[in-house]
């Protein structure tokens, strides 16, 4: 847990509400792991010694610790550049795949509903592309919600880094003491609380968690700096309803 006094300080009622999408709102069972061994080939393909990376890590941990080898070896920017190119392609292909088998978690829409109805600011920041989070969310009738959207497409950092979900937040206008992040992973309790927003965790879909052999606990999440914790949507929403809701017009 944070040492007592180190959270910043919030103010209410909240203005604006970000979330991120798969495993959040969405359920897609990706292949992450097939991502990653890509991922991997691609960047052992560019000169990144064999067993150097780690099919445990996290794909963005993945390309930034290819990026670290390849400039310690001397690449040249243009070998940086393709390889950038060619895992985003990779992983992109993969991702598109989850398509047909994506739908809207339980709750997602009433929740999206009732938060648009009352006048919040809603946002999306996530790690998908472009391409399937534009699709996903038509697909589960989710895309009337999000004017506001940052992907990993998108210029600029991507999540975890803060500034992409403090890019996301200035496009909203909504300032951080006003705002709230929401995600089941770690990488994105780590993204709020490095930003100094604060961090709702909703707990993985059960699906998924076994699919996935997810070891995510609330405890995990509490260590991580989330403000609070819920079992699926219909239980945020509860959470969100018991605040003030922002005046309109």
């Amino acid at each position: 847990m944070p040492p007592p006094g180190s959270q910043p300080k919030f103010l209410e009622p909240l203005l604006g509400i970000v979330f991120d999408l798969d495993g959040t709102l969405v359920l897609s069972h990706h292949d992450f792991g097939r991502m990653r061994h890509e991922v991997i080939r691609l960047a052992e393909s560019y000169g990144v010694p064999s067993g150097h990376l780690s099919v445990q890590d996290p794909i963005h941990r993945i390309v930034e610790n290819a990026r670290e080898e390849l400039r310690n070896a001397g690449a040249a920017d243009g070998i940086l550049y393709r390889f950038e190119a060619d895992y985003q392609k990779a992983i992109d292909a993969i991702e598109l795949e989850a398509l047909p088998r994506t739908v809207a978690r339980t709750g997602a829409v009433e929740l999206l509903k009732t938060l648009s109805d009352r006048g919040f600011r809603i946002g999306l920041l996530t790690r998908s592309s472009e391409s399937f989070c534009r699709q996903a969310l038509v697909r589960t009738q989710l895309a009337p919600y999000f004017t506001y959207l940052r992907s990993r497409s998108s210029a600029g950092p991507a999540k975890p880094s803060p500034e992409a979900l403090l890019l996301l937040l200035k496009d909203m206008g909504i300032p951080i003491d006003r705002a709230l992040y929401v995600g089941d992973h770690l990488l994105d309790a780590e993204c709020a609380r490095r930003a100094s927003v604060r961090f709702y965790a909703i707990m993985p879909d059960p699906s998924e968690a076994e699919a996935a052999h997810s070891t995510m606990t609330e405890d995990r999440f509490l260590a991580a700096g989330a403000s609070a914790i819920a079992k699926d949507l219909p239980e945020l929403s509860r959470h969100l309803t018991i605040a003030t809701p922002p005046l309109v017009g």
